[in-house]
C-alpha cells in the first residue's frame, strides 16, 4: 500500500485562520475596552473635579464659623494662612503631578491625587489640639495636603478628559471638556454652601463645631466615588502613541511654546488673583453688608451669589465653538472691567441694597466663569502636544494658583488700607490686563485635532535633530530625526 503524507498546509492554513480570528476578536475586545475607558475617564474627571470645587469653596463659610467660634484667635493672618494652605499645596501638586502625568503616566497621577485628597480631608475632619492656635496649625497642614491632591487633579483630570474627548467627540471637544471641568468646579460652590446650610439646619447654631467637621467630612466621600474607576482606566491613545518619558527636550519646548506659556500662565494668574479671594472671602464681604450679619443669612445670600455665577459656564460652553476660545475669553475678562467698576465706584450706595449688590456681584462672577473660567483649562489642554500637555497645563495652573495666593494674601490689606471698594476696582484693572494678555499671547485651537498638533510637534523635534523613545508600552518606538517618515506613519 502506498503511503500518503498528510497535507500539513491545510492544517497550517486552518491554524492561521484561527489566529487571525482570535486577533480580530481580541482587537474588538480591546477597542471596546478603550471606548469604555475613554467614557469613564471623562465621567471620572467630572466626579474628581467636583470634589476640587467643594474643597475650593469649603473655607467660604468655614471662615465665618471660625470667626464666630474663635473671635480672638481666628484673626486675619490666621484666616489667610489656613485659606492659603490649600493654594500652596495646589501649586506643588500642579507642578509635580503635571510632570508625573507626562513622565510616568496619567493613571498613576490620577490615583495619587485621589489618595491625597482623601488623606488630607480625613486629617482636616479629625483636626484636634489643646489650644485653638494649635487647631488652626493642624488645619493648615491638613489643608496643605488636600491642596496637593486638589492641585494635582487639574493637570491629571483635565489632560485625560481632553484626550478622551478628542477620541470620542472631536467636534464637541470644547463644550464636553468645559462641562466636565469648569462646570463641576463651579458647581462645587453651591454644593458646599448647600451642604453647609443642611448641616447647620440639622445641628443648629449652638453646635457649630459639629457643623464644620461634618462639612469637612463630606469632602472625604466625594473623591472616593471615582477611586475604583481610576484604578481600572487605560491611558488615552494619544498618550500611548505620543508620550516622551525620557530625554524630554525642554529647551526645544520653551523655544517653540514660550509665547503660549506667557499667555496661559499670565491669564490664569490674573483670573485666579481676582476670583479666588472673591470666593474665599465673599462670605465675609456679604456678612459685612447684610443687616444682621448672621451665619444662616450670610449662607443664604452666598448660595444665591454662587448660583447666579453658574449660567456663565453654559454660555461659555455654547460660545467657544461659535466665536472661538480666545474671543470668548476676552469677553469674560471684559465682564470684570464692567461690573468691577460699577460695584467699586458705587460701593457705598449699592451695598445698602443687598439684593442688587448680590446680583451685580454674581453677574461679575458669571462672566468670569463664561470667559477665563471656561477657556483657560480648555486652551491650556489644547495648546500643547500630548507629550508635554500635563507639564505645561500644570505649570499654567500653578502660576494661576500663585496669583490666587497673592490675591488672598493682599485681600485684607487692600480692604484695610484702600477701602473695600478697591477689591472690585482692582478686579476691573486685572480684567483689562487679561483682555490684552489673551489677545496677544493666547492661541485659538478651535476645531484642531490634537493628533495633528502631536504630528507637527514631532516634525519640529525631527527638524531640530532630537532623538529618543516616543510612546508607551507596545506603542513605543525609537525616534530618530532620519526616520521621520516612520514616525509620521505611526502618528
Amino acid at each position: 500500500m502506498e503511503y500518503v503524507a498528510p497535507d500539513l498546509s491545510k492544517d497550517a492554513a486552518s491554524e492561521e485562520e484561527k489566529d487571525v480570528g482570535k486577533s480580530e476578536a481580541q482587537a474588538v475586545v480591546e477597542t471596546s475596552k478603550e471606548s469604555m475607558s475613554a467614557f469613564f475617564t471623562i465621567l471620572a474627571a467630572a466626579f474628581g473635579l467636583i470634589s476640587d470645587g467643594y474643597q475650593n469653596n469649603l473655607m467660604t463659610m468655614s471662615n465665618v464659623v471660625f470667626k464666630k467660634l474663635y473671635p480672638d484667635t481666628y484673626t486675619s493672618p490666621v484666616s489667610t494662612r489656613v485659606s492659603n494652605a490649600l493654594l500652596v499645596g495646589a501649586v506643588l501638586g500642579q507642578v509635580s503631578v503635571g510632570l508625573i502625568c507626562d513622565r510616568i503616566g496619567r493613571k498613576v497621577a490620577l490615583v495619587a491625587t485621589t489618595a491625597l485628597i482623601v488623606v488630607g480631608a480625613i486629617l482636616g475632619t479629625a483636626a484636634h489640639a489643646n489650644t485653638p492656635a494649635g487647631l488652626f496649625w493642624f488645619l493648615t497642614v491638613a489643608r496643605g495636603i488636600t491642596g496637593v491632591g486638589v492641585g494635582g487633579e487639574y493637570p491629571a483630570s483635565s489632560t485625560s478628559a481632553s484626550e478622551a474627548a478628542n477620541e470620542k467627540m472631536i467636534k464637541r471637544r470644547g463644550p464636553v471638556f468645559i462641562m466636565v471641568t469648569n462646570f463641576v468646579l463651579s458647581f462645587g460652590g453651591p454644593l458646599a454652601i448647600s451642604v453647609f446650610l443642611i448641616v447647620l439646619s440639622a445641628a443648629g447654631e449652638n453646635h457649630l463645631p459639629t457643623v464644620w467637621r461634618v462639612c469637612f467630612g463630606i469632602g472625604v466621600i466625594l473623591p472616593l466615588t471615582v477611586f475604583y474607576f481610576r484604578l481600572r482606566m487605560l491611558s488615552s491613545k494619544l498618550y500611548r502613541k505620543g508620550a516622551i518619558k525620557h530625554r524630554v527636550p525642554y529647551t526645544l519646548i520653551i523655544k517653540r511654546y514660550w509665547k503660549t506659556l506667557i499667555g496661559t500662565c499670565g491669564a490664569w494668574f490674573l483670573y485666579d488673583f481676582i476670583t479666588f479671594p472673591n470666593g474665599v472671602f465673599s462670605g465675609v464681604i456679604i456678612s459685612s453688608v447684610t443687616s444682621s450679619g448672621g451665619i444662616k443669612e450670610t449662607a443664604e445670600w452666598q448660595l444665591l451669589l454662587t448660583t447666579i455665577a453658574l449660567p456663565g459656564v453654559f454660555v461659555g460652553a455654547y460660545l467657544c465653538d461659535i466665536i472661538g476660545r480666545r474671543n470668548t475669553m476676552m469677553i469674560g475678562f471684559s465682564g470684570y472691567l464692567v461690573f468691577g467698576l460699577i460695584i467699586g465706584l458705587s460701593y457705598d450706595k449699592i451695598t445698602k441694597i443687598v439684593p442688587l449688590f448680590i446680583v451685580f456681584y454674581g453677574l461679575m462672577n458669571s462672566l468670569g466663569n463664561m470667559g477665563p473660567g471656561d477657556m483657560l483649562g480648555l486652551v491650556s489642554a489644547e495648546s500643547f502636544p500630548t507629550s508635554i500637555r500635563g507639564t505645561c497645563y500644570g505649570l499654567s495652573a500653578a502660576i494661576g494658583k500663585t496669583g490666587a495666593a497673592v490675591g488672598t494674601q493682599a485681600f485684607t490689606p487692600i480692604q484695610t488700607n484702600l477701602g473695600k471698594k478697591w477689591t472690585f476696582i482692582i478686579a476691573a484693572i486685572c480684567g483689562t490686563t487679561g483682555v490684552l494678555v489673551t489677545y496677544f499671547f493666547v492661541p485659538d485651537k478651535t476645531g484642531v485635532d490634537l493628533a495633528d498638533d502631536d504630528a507637527e510637534f514631532m516634525k519640529y523635534l525631527a527638524d531640530n535633530g532630537w532623538e529618543g523613545a516616543v510612546g508607551e508600552d507596545d506603542d513605543e518606538v525609537l525616534f530618530r530625526h532620519d526616520l521621520k517618515s516612520s514616525l509620521d506613519e505611526k502618528m
